[in-house]
């Protein structure tokens, strides 16, 4: 279950006030944590028991909370958030190994999953309720990289949704995988060989890309790309979320156990400490960071100052968290 460190979460009609050094201090209305734990923590409410949610996301419309369950043969299950907590809405198969990610389209009516183990993607239809509708559609990929231990095959990492086309990660083929909303595969974005790219953001025309197996952010604008370590201190890293945010690029650092904060341009503004241990994902609400540090079991609130994230004295603790969703 969640404990606060050194804060205490108290539940205040629907928005949680966190009290430090005896003042109030507004967080946010709905936290939610996935990761390999028990299952989905709540903050300020209820642990609902599912097996292994290590990626969440939120319907843009309604109030629908979507999970991957990253098991061998994996499962997305569609939860209606309310007052009594989360309730189960849909569950369908995502015709993959070992999901670990899901997206919704930003019209609610697709939703995407990526399957890390053999690399196949699925599209579901969503009807007016958020629950599955009709045959998935599912894509499937070959292919390897360089890397004989991370790329034998594909394997999918990331879905997003951009520009009316479905883009998916493939962290074994060092490519941006693209898709019609029919499923009909497009030209892929092409990497550097041995880039393993895992997560990535859209701004405007620019595509940011975070390597896992180079350690490397890579920026993309037409034909020109730049490429940046993802860290600038010593030793093995493995990037593992990116973000655009308040006019920034931030990229989680595993290994370094850090957050570094680039320009638009990827020039370095800072890198400073996750506050724990294997920093997996981040997610930003206004001037707070929430960062799920993975193998310290704790997600730590950070406070954005001139966009660089500072200590909040704040600190969760979640076994195993993978996932934070702010809604």
């Amino acid at each position: 279950m969640l404990k606060a460190l050194t804060s205490e979460t108290l539940a205040s009609g629907n928005e949680y006030i966190v009290i430090v050094n005896h003042r109030r201090i507004p967080a946010v209305k709905h936290l939610y944590i996935g990761g390999y734990g028990p299952g989905i923590v709540t903050v300020g409410g209820d642990l609902t028991r599912v097996a292994a949610p290590s990626f969440l996301a939120a319907h843009p419309t309604l109030p629908v909370l979507y999970a991957v369950g990253e098991l061998e043969r994996g499962w997305l299950t569609a939860y209606t958030m309310g007052e009594e907590g989360l309730r189960p809405l849909d569950e369908r198969p995502s015709e993959g190994d070992s999901p670990c990610h899901v997206a919704v389209d930003p019209t609610g009516t697709l939703l995407a999953a990526a399957n890390y183990g053999d690399g196949t993607a699925v599209l579901y239809h969503l009807d007016s309720r958020g629950a599955f509708e009709g045959e998935p559609i599912v894509l499937r990929h070959e292919g390897s990289g360089p890397d004989p231990d991370r790329q034998a095959g594909p394997h999918a990492h990331e879905a997003v949704f951009h520009d009316g086309l479905l883009h998916v990660s493939d962290l074994g083929t060092d490519e941006i995988r693209r898709y019609r909303p029919d499923g009909t595969p497009l030209e892929p974005i092409t990497m550097e060989p041995g880039t393993g790219p895992r997560h990535f953001a859209f701004a405007g025309s620019r595509l940011y890309v975070a390597g896992e197996l180079a350690g490397t952010v890579t920026l993309l604008e037409g034909e020109r790309r730049t490429v940046v370590p993802a860290s600038g201190r010593q030793g093995e890293n493995a990037p593992s979320h990116l973000e655009l945010a308040v006019g920034y690029v931030y990229v989680a650092n595993r290994g370094p156990d850090t957050i570094t904060v680039l320009r638009d341009d990827l020039s370095v503004v800072a890198e400073v400490p996750s506050g724990g241990d294997w920093p997996r994902h981040f997610a930003i609400d206004g001037d707070r960071m929430y960062v799920a540090n993975q193998r310290s079991g704790s997600v730590n609130v950070l406070t954005l100052k001139d966009g660089v994230p500072e200590p909040a004295g704040q600190v969760c603790e979640v076994e195993s968290p993978a996932c934070v969703l702010i809604t």
